[in-house]
C-alpha cells in the first residue's frame, strides 16, 4: 500500500475530524489545519499520539506552504450562528481559503476536495435538487456570505482545472450529523437533543413542516472518500446526503422519543430566508462512486447523536458506540 500525504484544512472541526481519523485508519499521513473558531482540539485530541498524524495552527485566508498528494478543503464556518459572525469572514474563508488551496494544489500538482454545500441551491424552486440546478439565493440576505462564497469557491475550483489542469472533485453536502457536532451551534439535531437532553423547550422555527434530508456522518465520510479516488475526469459538482426527507417536526418528535425527554415543543417565527424544503437527488452519486448510499438510519444516527452528547453534558447512563 502506497501512504498517502493528505492535507485536511478544518480538520479539527467536526466532518473534518472524522475525516482525519478515517484517512488514518486506511494507513495515509494527515496533516490536519484549523483556526480553532468552531473547530477545536479536544475532537483529536486521541489522534495527537499518531505518528503519522500532524496538526497545525493555520487560518486558510493566508497561504501555507507543503509537500502533499491530497487536500480536502473543509475549512469554514457551517452553521448560521457561526457564519453570521463574521459574514466578512466567512466569505474570505470561502473564496481567499479556496484560492489558496487551488494555488497550492496547481503548484505540488495535488488533488483538490472542496466541501460545498446544498446551500449553494438556497431556497429551492425544484425538488428534489440535481446537480443541474442552479439555485434559488439571495446574493444580499442574512445566509449569502455562506451561500454565495460556496459557490464562488465552486466556480474558482472549476476554473482553476480548466485553466490550469489542476485535479478538482467538489462534493455538495446536505445536512450531516453525528458525533462531534458542536453543542451550541445553532443546527437543528444539536440544538433539539441538547435541548431534550436539559429538559428546555424544544424551539421549532416556523411551523415545523419545512423538510430536510439529515446523513450520519459515516455515510459522508465514506462519500467523500470515495470521490477524492475518482478518475481525475470525475470533478462534480456531486450531492452527497440523504434522499429521505423528515419534516423538522417529525425529528423533534423523534429526538424526544429516544431522549425520553419530558421537554415541549414552542413554535417560533421563521428566520430570513430558511429553505423550506431540501432534498438531495443523489442518483449521481450512486453512479459514480461505486453504488455509494447512505446507510445509517434517522433513529441509528440520532441514538448514536444522543449519546455522545449525554457524555458531553455529564448526563448519567451513557453507552459508548462504535460504528
Amino acid at each position: 500500500m502506497i501512504r498517502k500525504k493528505v492535507l485536511v484544512t478544518g480538520g479539527a472541526g467536526f466532518i473534518g475530524s472524522h475525516l482525519c481519523e478515517r484517512l488514518l485508519d486506511e494507513g495515509n499521513e494527515v496533516i490536519c489545519i484549523d483556526n480553532y473558531f468552531t473547530g477545536s482540539k479536544q475532537n483529536i485530541i486521541h489522534l495527537l499520539h499518531i505518528p503519522y498524524f500532524e496538526l497545525i495552527r493555520h487560518d486558510i485566508i493566508n497561504p501555507i506552504f507543503l509537500e502533499v498528494d491530497e487536500i480536502y478543503n473543509l475549512a469554514c464556518p457551517a452553521s448560521p450562528i457561526h457564519y453570521q459572525y463574521n459574514p466578512i469572514k466567512t466569505i474570505k474563508t470561502s473564496v481567499m481559503g479556496a484560492i489558496n488551496m487551488l494555488g497550492l494544489a496547481k503548484r505540488i500538482k495535488a488533488k483538490v476536495l472542496q466541501a460545498s454545500t446544498s446551500e449553494v441551491y438556497g431556497d429551492p424552486q425544484t425538488h428534489p435538487q440535481t446537480e443541474e440546478y442552479w439555485g434559488n439565493v439571495n446574493p444580499i440576505g442574512l445566509r449569502s456570505c455562506y451561500d454565495e462564497g460556496k459557490r464562488c469557491a465552486e466556480s474558482l475550483f472549476i476554473n482553476y482545472h480548466k485553466q490550469n489542469n489542476v485535479r478538482i472533485k467538489i462534493v455538495r453536502i446536505f445536512n450531516t450529523y453525528g458525533p462531534r457536532m458542536h453543542p451550541n451551534d445553532g443546527r437543528v439535531v444539536s440544538n433539539f437533543i441538547v435541548q431534550a437532553l436539559k429538559g428546555e423547550d424544544i424551539t421549532v422555527y416556523g411551523d415545523g413542516m419545512q423538510t430536510r434530508s439529515f446523513q450520519y456522518i459515516s455515510d459522508l465520510i465514506e462519500a467523500m472518500v470515495r470521490m477524492m479516488n475518482t478518475d481525475d475526469n470525475i470533478t462534480g459538482p456531486i450531492n452527497i446526503g440523504n434522499p429521505q426527507e423528515f419534516s423538522i417536526l417529525e425529528l423533534a418528535e423523534k429526538v424526544l422519543k429516544l431522549t425520553k425527554s419530558k421537554s415541549k415543543i414552542v413554535f417560533k417565527p421563521l428566520p430570513e430566508d430558511d429553505p423550506i424544503q431540501r432534498q438531495p437527488d443523489i442518483s449521481k452519486a450512486k453512479a459514480m462512486l461505486n453504488g455509494w448510499e447512505p446507510k445509517v438510519s434517522l433513529d441509528e444516527g440520532l441514538t448514536y447523536t444522543i449519546e455522545y452528547f449525554k457524555k458531553e453534558l455529564n448526563i448519567e447512563g451513557t453507552k459508548t458506540y462504535y460504528i
